[in-house]
């Protein structure tokens, strides 16, 4: 297949590429370079710096090159940038959309993945782990678009046709995760422990995330591509029929991911409290038995091996 990744040099997007172009598919990437490297580039993807709010770019890139499937990673990820500015967190996340859309729209591209957040749109949940048809209840304005953009991609398939997967990533952690791209706890962890600073903790730590390591997030876009169509036949209701909550259903406070640090790293790991901030999260976990049923997703790497492997990588690169 020819297949456009937005954000395709950035952390998650460029492993995306690689993955594909590894299966044997002619991949494109759009990117404006704002958080992603050109480090990062696949060589053998066909590359665009362009940004995917520019509405006669986009467009002649789809002309030029027909794709056949969209995988859309490009975003605006801080949480805290979009509470101190939802202007501009929603003309990238919504209006970036919109242009997309409308471009497989006009060249009958129809066949969209979507990466969405399991780790906002859902806000404090009811239940953990929690599930796909969860109440939605975004407490961000980076939630909120993320949450209305999944309602456009519904739009999209009722009036037009569109088959598409919305993927709820958890919180994603591993190599070629840098402070520009998407600052996490385990990317700033890792970075001050490998120079032997203390790190700082926000609020008391026992607030708790769903960290999944990035090649199973891969695999999950990788699975989304082989089952779209088969998916998107049956009868649709709400987002939440073409949507697929990826990380591993497991709850880590950060008190503990530091004490995994410490093991990992065999020596005893020192931090330092600070307030909590705001539009954060208290607890998340997600349900994946959806994803496992449907789409065969089945995540592999451990949390130690996970933090093993991105302490190597953080070590051995200056970024």
């Amino acid at each position: 297949m020819k297949i456009l990744v937005t954000g395709g040099a950035g952390f998650i997007g460029s492993h995306v590429v690689d993955a594909y172009i590894a299966y044997g598919h002619s991949v494109t990437v759009i990117d404006n370079l704002s958080t992603g490297y050109r480090e990062f580039l696949n060589p053998k993807a066909r590359f665009y710096q362009t940004d995917i709010t520019d509405r006669s770019a986009v467009r002649e890139i789809f002309a030029r090159e027909q794709f056949d499937l969209v995988n859309h990673h490009a975003a605006q990820v801080d949480v805290r940038v979009s509470v101190a500015d939802p202007l501009a967190d929603a003309r990238t996340n919504i209006m970036g959309l919109l242009t997309l859309l409308e471009a497989c729209r006009e060249f009958s591209v129809r066949k969209f993945i979507f990466i969405s957040s399991g780790g906002v749109i859902y806000g404090e949940p009811e239940e953990l782990p929690v599930p796909e048809d969860a109440p939605k209840q975004p407490i961000s304005p980076y939630g909120v678009a993320k949450l209305a953009s999944e309602f456009y991609l519904l739009s999209a398939k009722q009036t037009w046709g569109l088959e598409y997967i919305a993927l709820r990533y958890a919180n994603v952690y591993g190599p070629r995760q840098t402070p520009k791209s998407e600052a996490t706890v385990i990317s700033t962890f890792s970075r001050a422990l490998a120079r032997n600073e203390s790190v700082t903790i926000f609020g008391d730590g026992q607030q708790t995330r769903d960290f999944v390591f990035v090649s199973d997030v891969v695999a999950a876009n990788l699975l989304a591509t082989e089952r779209l169509e088969e998916i998107n036949r049956a009868p649709v209701r709400s987002i939440d029929d073409l949507a697929f909550n990826v990380g591993t259903g497991r709850e880590t406070s950060v008190n503990e991911l530091l004490q995994r640090f410490s093991y990992t790293l065999g020596k005893q790991c020192d931090a330092r409290y600070a307030p909590p901030r705001l539009g954060e999260l208290r607890r998340n976990a997600l349900d994946i038995s959806k994803a496992r049923r449907l789409l065969g997703f089945i995540p592999k790497i451990s949390l130690e091996e996970g933090l093993r492997v991105t302490m190597e990588w953080i070590r051995s690169t200056q970024m």
